[in-house]
């Protein structure tokens, strides 16, 4: 950690309301996407204050225009007198490893606006449209008194399916004339959009998409009480028909709240969390070993036939 950057000041700074609120939220998220060595103190000073924000994801594949309805939401969402984070992720540079596309350039609109906290991350690779760290990001958005976070994924198609896991409302974007009725049906958005979007819907084709998408959504077997996924109808350029889709997102946080379905979700994104961060030390442990002459000797044994491979893994296990 750079000087000044002690942790509990800057968790105090970020849920306060000065002038250094964005940096501290800013240079919190930068401890997280580093993996600094200050990440463990940086999440036992968030728990007491995270908990209380609506994660909404937004998916969908390239083109459906995901960057400008999650500018129109914001809109909508600061009208209501909502604070606002938003996680926009983005694919990586070759060269940097950042961010392709800046938070600047995409949400210029509220940059100056003390009620929306942006950020830009990078995905580094990571499958599924999200970034590694976005779980200890939304976090510290949360922590820092966001009443609702936007999380923008990267717009890789099949493997969007992930924000289902991170969000508690999840927003599938579909536009007219893109295939996108197809696309559903195989990346599996169907099974996990509580909410869905036709975008654009002043092009034509967007009632036939609207139509085609209620049929396949009609045939998917749901239990009694279930939630039933209600389709909206935007022009996310000129801000048409934001409020009936935020009005949906409300009733499906309503619904999460009165069914118990948001709790079971919550406890299914801890888990996860936490599945991933064991085995993430279980990998960096392993990557010590990798030069280790004890692993070598392992593998000798193996191709000797003095041993089988699960037992070799065994005794690796057991050195890390």
């Amino acid at each position: 950690m750079r000087r000044g950057d002690d942790v509990a000041d800057l968790v105090e700074t970020a849920r306060g309301d000065g002038p250094g609120k964005a940096r501290a939220v800013a240079r919190l998220i930068s401890l997280v996407e580093r993996d600094s060595p200050a990440l463990r103190e940086v999440a036992q000073a968030l728990v007491p204050h995270a908990g209380s924000a609506h994660v909404v994801g937004l998916t969908g594949s390239p083109g459906v225009g995901k960057s400008t309805s999650t500018s129109a939401l914001v809109s909508a969402l600061r009208a209501a007198g909502r604070t606002v984070g938003v996680l926009a992720v983005d694919p990586s540079s070759p060269f940097s490893g950042g961010a392709l596309l800046g938070d600047r350039i995409r949400m210029s609109d509220h940059a100056t606006d003390p009620g929306v906290m942006i950020r830009s991350m990078a995905s580094r690779g990571h499958l599924g449209g999200l970034a590694g760290a976005a779980p200890q990001a939304l976090r510290v958005l949360d922590a820092a008194g966001c009443e609702v976070v936007l999380v923008e994924t990267v717009g890789v198609g099949q493997s969007e399916v992930e924000i289902a896991g991170l969000a508690d409302t999840s927003l599938v974007l579909l536009a007219p004339g893109m295939g996108d009725g197809i696309q559903a049906a195989k990346a599996g958005i169907l099974e996990i959009g509580d909410v869905f979007c036709i975008n654009k819907a002043d092009r034509d084709g967007a009632t036939t998409t609207r139509r085609e998408l209620r049929g396949m959504l009609s045939l998917t077997e749901r239990p009694d009480g279930a939630w039933k996924p209600p389709i909206a109808l935007t022009v996310a350029t000129e801000g048409e028909g934001i409020d009936e889709l935020l009005g949906h997102i409300d009733d499906h946080r309503a619904h999460l709240e009165s069914s118990g379905e948001g709790r079971r979700r919550r406890l299914a994104r801890a888990r996860r969390e936490i599945e991933a961060i064991a085995l993430g030390q279980v990998s960096r442990r392993f990557g010590h070993l990798s030069g280790d002459a004890r692993l070598d000797g392992l593998a000798a044994d193996v191709l000797g036939g003095s041993t089988d491979p699960y037992s070799a893994a065994d005794v690796v296990l057991d050195q890390i």
